[in-house]
């Protein structure tokens, strides 16, 4: 069975799972949602799509405010470096990310494609539309 969701309803029990009582506030709560959303990395391409689209991971405001060693060690000349190799990388991220989801679709594909019964029809056959 395949636990993967669209992506409308990840987003939708994001939001009930976040409000439990207070329904009305979705729309303070939504782009939390979407953040968590954009910047998780998804099972099928093992990437969250922040990284895909702009080719870095992102930081977490925890990771800000605590003072996470991302922040104690930063040094402007080899983070320029690391981004730029990043930005090298992407095209490559992004090529494996496709392969991947290729995969994922054909093997969707062989799984449903079992299920399906194979019928054949002829001139004057009769059929029920």
């Amino acid at each position: 069975m395949d636990k993967r969701k669209p992506p409308t309803k990840v987003i939708l029990a994001g939001l009930k799972q976040r409000l439990q009582d207070a329904k009305a506030a979705w729309a303070e709560e939504l782009p939390q949602v979407l953040w968590a959303y954009q910047t998780t990395p998804h099972s099928t391409t093992g990437e969250s799509p922040f990284r895909l689209a702009y080719g870095m991971e992102t930081m977490i405001l925890v990771e800000i405010e605590e003072g996470s060693p991302r922040i104690i060690l930063y040094n402007e000349d080899s983070n320029s470096q690391a981004q730029r190799k990043e930005l090298d990388l992407l095209p490559k991220v992004r090529e494996r990310v496709q392969i991947k989801e290729e995969a994922l679709k054909r093997r969707m594909a062989l799984r449903y494609n079992r299920k399906v019964v194979q019928r054949s029809f002829t001139t004057n056959d009769l059929i029920l539309i």
